[in-house]
């Protein structure tokens, strides 16, 4: 009698265990097939940006949520990497469970051959299993890629890592039609609890009288997989934006210039026809000659016009990719720096735009004051707002623009000293000299010279040394702008950008509104 009660807890402990994990293994899935499908759709750029450009996102916070897209991405894709291993770790209780408590009274619903196999033979020999194992490889290797480390020192492990996604996705949807979990289909022919005379509880039948008789043997099927229902939709979408990003950057850019700037910055201006921007966007550049497979985001610095159909952007020469593209540009580029940029005439290689698409810098013109803060070669998200203010552009509620670049060179503001000049000259032509509030900072001390030039004399008076107080500036702004909704930009270093988070967070004065806005690209 304690023989027979030990083996029935034994045997209830196994049963709870076998469900527990079952039950984890399944919940697990759903939270998969949820976030893989979520996942995608901060990625289709195009439909973003044409959310953002049309007149259903009438509300600013719900324009805001659009610039947490890559936020949302990475959220989603550690909440995968989470409940994969939640996945992973169940299953390897279920396989162990599998094996111990193989019954040969239900010899389908086993993912086990026989009792004690091993549980390594058995991933190695299911579908579910061998792909269960690349799966795992393949997100692996795009999650340690995906650090802030990678992406600074090697850009292109990530880019090829990352678009691994394809492979993931196929591998995917053969993963769920293995068929490992299965229910049983004949319940009222073998309701449960009964038993046939050839099953192995038939010696306890004495024992329980009342047990029922079933008439046929239990029947089991797979599941239905659901994993497809989840991914199909945004997969799809996914790749019809993809296919028209292709139609639509498959013809190769006009270079027109190629202007050399001090501090190994390079301005490349081009032309495409049809091509139309706003202040804030970005493009993604494709080179053939570099890489086939890569593409790269940067700030559009000029926008197309009536006047002029040219749209340029700035790059800084910094990795692989910029290296070798700057090559092609400028096949002997001289080693010292010049004040003045000089451009270059040559046969320029085949080079593919794609965008242009929406960012948080687009927000500039929709509050009545803006404060942009960029920090060094940062500065090119605002360089196409101050592009569009000389332009003559209209429309826009903008009624004050506080700018500050920080950067740690003086030369680095020749990149853009002309535009700020022209700019300064045509408000005070205009009598606005108020419009436009500007700050430049040399952060780092050995950096004692000025500007000499007579035609940079606007830019001299406003140029200072060290760092700027930022409490100082937001009180500033606070006092000449009560009762308005100030629009904070920010792209620049980490230090910067939490600081500026931090005082928006906190509101100086009341009466007045500090909402924080950072450029991300995704």
């Amino acid at each position: 009698m304690v023989v027979s009660l030990r083996s029935w807890v034994a045997n209830e402990g196994v049963k709870h265990l076998v469900l527990l994990g079952l039950c984890i293994s399944r919940a697990s899935a759903s939270v998969l097939n949820l976030n893989c499908s979520l996942v995608l759709l901060p990625m289709c750029r195009s439909l973003l940006t044409f959310i953002r450009g049309t007149n259903t996102v009438s509300s600013r916070k719900t324009r805001r949520l659009l610039d947490k897209s890559k936020t949302f991405h990475v959220a989603c894709g550690v909440t995968i990497c989470i409940f994969s291993v939640v996945h992973v770790s169940a299953h390897l209780v279920n396989l162990m469970n599998f094996s111990v408590s193989y019954s040969s009274d239900f010899p389908a619903l086993n993912l086990a051959r026989y009792r004690g196999e091993d549980p390594k033979l058995i991933i190695l020999t299911t579908i579910p299993g061998v792909t269960g194992l690349l799966l795992v490889l393949i997100l692996s290797l795009m999650f340690m890629s995906s650090s802030y480390c990678v992406r600074v020192s090697n850009y292109e492990i990530f880019w090829y890592t990352h678009n691994l996604f394809i492979v993931f996705y196929i591998i995917l949807m053969v993963h769920m039609i293995g068929g490992a979990l299965k229910y049983q289909t004949n319940i009222e022919a073998h309701p449960p609890g009964c038993f046939r005379t050839n099953q192995s509880n038939m010696e306890d039948q004495s024992d329980e009288p009342h047990q029922r008789s079933c008439r046929e043997e239990a029947h089991f099927q797979p599941h239905c997989p659901q994993t497809w229902l989840w991914v199909s939709g945004p997969l799809c979408l996914y790749c019809a934006e993809r296919f028209y990003r292709y139609m639509r950057s498959s013809d190769p850019v006009v270079i027109v210039a190629v202007i050399k700037h001090p501090c190994d910055v390079i301005e490349l201006r081009m032309l495409k026809n049809n091509f139309q921007a706003r202040p804030g966007q970005y493009v993604l550049l494709n080179c053939p000659g570099v890489s086939s497979f890569e593409n790269h985001p940067f700030t559009l610095t000029m926008c197309p016009t009536e006047k002029k159909k040219t749209f340029g952007i700035h790059l800084r020469v910094v990795g692989d990719w910029t290296e070798r593209f700057t090559q092609l540009l400028l096949p002997q580029p001289r080693m010292d720096l010049e004040i003045l940029p000089m451009v270059q005439q040559r046969r320029y290689p085949r080079l593919y735009v794609d965008g242009p698409f929406g960012s948080p810098s687009e927000e500039v013109f929709n509050y009545d004051v803006s404060l942009c803060v960029a920090g060094g070669i940062g500065v090119t998200p605002f360089a196409c707002v101050l592009h569009a203010l000389l332009d003559g552009w209209t429309g826009f509620r903008l009624q004050r623009l506080y700018f500050v670049w920080v950067c740690r060179e003086l030369q680095s503001f020749y990149w853009f000293a002309d535009l700020l000049c022209a700019l300064h000259h045509k408000l005070w032509q205009e009598n606005r000299p108020d419009y436009f509030n500007l700050k430049l900072y040399v952060s780092q001390k050995n950096s004692l010279q000025c500007m000499s030039e007579e035609k940079y004399r606007p830019l001299t008076s406003r140029l200072l040394f060290g760092r700027p107080k930022w409490k100082v500036l937001f009180d500033e702004i606070a006092k000449t702008n009560n009762h308005k909704r100030v629009g904070v930009f920010c792209c620049g270093p980490k230090g910067i950008s939490r600081s500026l988070h931090r005082l928006c967070n906190s509101t100086p004065s009341p009466g007045i509104t500090f909402e924080f806005n950072k450029e991300s690209f995704s």
